[in-house]
């Protein structure tokens, strides 16, 4: 049977019993990369400054509090067993706006020194913000971004965009 996709939910919503009016709530809880090496991804991300949840974390699963969302450090073989044996999908660019547009320079060069691979360099940007990007040990890649029509709060999260 076909469903029209706008049709998808409400039909889930039926099914399950939930409100007529359900909706996925708009947040994200955890991003989660899938890694070959459990232990160097981790000692990358603690170079950048950053420190893994002991009590959260385990084993070959440890987790970052990103302030309210989890990044979470997962073996690529676990992964892959876990979406059917199939393939893992394609790749994902990660978004780290900073404050100041000298931070971009910064924290790209934090990366680069923790062993970050390059992938662009810091430049304007056409959308007339600055940023750069590198690849972490298992190529993901991050964007580091000062974007002048976006605020940040004090804690860095996005400030409310309506």
């Amino acid at each position: 049977m076909t469903h029209a996709p706008g049709a998808l939910l409400a039909l889930l919503a039926l099914q399950t019993g939930a409100a007529q009016e359900a909706a996925m709530d708009q947040r994200l809880t955890f991003i989660t990369l899938a890694v070959e090496d459990v232990s160097a991804s981790r000692a990358f991300y603690e170079a950048l400054g950053w420190t893994a949840s002991e009590s959260a974390s385990q084993g070959d699963f440890v987790i970052f509090d990103l302030g309210g969302v989890g990044l979470s450090l997962y073996p690529r073989a676990a992964m892959a067993s876990e979406v059917a044996g199939g393939p893992l999908p394609g790749r994902a660019a990660i978004a780290h706006n900073v404050a100041e547009r000298d931070d971009v320079d910064a924290v790209y060069a934090l990366a680069l020194e923790a062993g970050a691979a390059r992938v662009r360099d810091p430049a304007e940007q056409f959308w007339g913000g600055y940023s750069a990007m590198f690849a972490d040990p298992d190529g993901h890649y991050w964007e580091i971004g000062w974007n002048p029509h976006l605020a940040l709060e004090s804690d860095g999260s996005l400030a409310p965009l309506d």
